[in-house]
Order: C-alpha cells, then structure tokens, then sequence
C-alpha cells in the first residue's frame, strides 16, 4: 500500500496549499468525495480517469502524482520491470484495470506514457478530459468506446483521439495490454 499511500499524500498536500477542503476539491474535479478521501488515506488507489480529474482541478499534470524521483534522460523501462510491477501489485486500480507508469522519474514530461493491463470482460470507467490519447493494442483484444461508437481493436491496432469525448476501454475474450499515451495541455 505504499505507492498508494505516495499518491494519496500527494493529493492532499497539493489540496491543502491550495487552501480546499477535501469537500471542495471533489465538488471542482467532479469526483465522489468519499473516492477523494478515500485516496487521500490511501486505501485506493485512483484509476487514471479519477486520478487525471483531480490533477486537473489542483492544476497540475498527471505524472506530478506518480513521480517517486528524478532520473536523466533516457527514462527506460525494462519489460521485467514492468511485469514484477504487476506481480507486486503497484499500480492495481479496482476499475477493471493495472497500470504502470512508464516515465516515472522524468518531471518535465509533456505526456504520460502507461503500460495498461485489462481484466478480461471488466470496463474501465468512462472518462473525459482536455487533451489527447494514443492507444496501442498490444495482446488480446480491446473495445474502445468513443463517444456513441464501439471499435474493437486487436494487437497492433491504434486509436489516436481528443480526449474531451467521453471514452473508455474494455477487454473483451479474455485480458488485453495496451500502452497508453496521455497529453494534457497546460
């Protein structure tokens, strides 16, 4: 629970400079606020739609919340790093999904890449936000709503989009993996 108590400690330091009230911070991100509080203790961990809502009402970008410390360029990241990640549990969301960021370390980033896997038949909440994504299929197979429209994508296949429509993922015939790219602007 230690990365997640990381996050959650950051939300609420962030909170507080800003002088808001957890009640305040969840009214601006239109997040439930027994979710911000419940990240704020650090007994969740906030899926990437929730986690891109608060970062944007406290101002600041999504990786702010993730970085652990700085590392120079290049940010690599090795494939087993990324599945002993997954084994420890780091970056388990309860939103039909785990994720891993893939350039923790870099504060100056203008996007955050993420390695994403999803539960087989289990939708990831719908979400929007300013900006823009870039999704690779990387195993199985992914539905990605888009708005009022269902694609179904499968390895290799790639979704670039505005993210201001209402979108979300889902696996469907067993788990999939993708990468996901995030950009929001400032």
């Amino acid at each position: 629970m230690s990365n997640h108590k990381t996050v959650g400690e950051r939300i609420r330091t962030y909170r507080e400079n800003l002088a808001m009230s957890p009640a305040d911070l969840a009214e601006k991100s239109g997040v439930d606020l027994a979710i911000v509080e419940a990240v704020e203790k650090g007994d969740v961990m906030p899926a990437l739609g929730v986690l891109t809502k608060l970062s944007r009402a406290l101002g600041q970008r999504l990786g702010t919340f993730m970085d652990d410390q700085f590392k120079p360029d290049p940010i690599v990241t090795r494939a087993e790093d990324l599945d002993a990640a997954k084994i420890a549990g780091r970056g388990v969301s309860t939103s039909g999904y785990a994720y891993q960021s893939l350039a923790l370390g870099k504060p100056d980033r203008h996007m955050d890449p993420f390695r994403i896997e999803l539960k087989a038949d289990e939708a990831s909440k719908p979400s929007s936000h300013e900006g823009e994504e870039l999704v690779i299929c990387l195993a199985g197979e992914v539905e990605f709503t888009y708005g009022p429209d269902k694609t179904v994508l499968k390895p290799g296949d790639t979704a670039y989009y505005n993210s201001c429509v209402t979108h979300s993922l889902r696996a469907v015939n067993g788990t999939a993996s993708i990468y996901g790219i995030v950009y929001m602007p400032f």
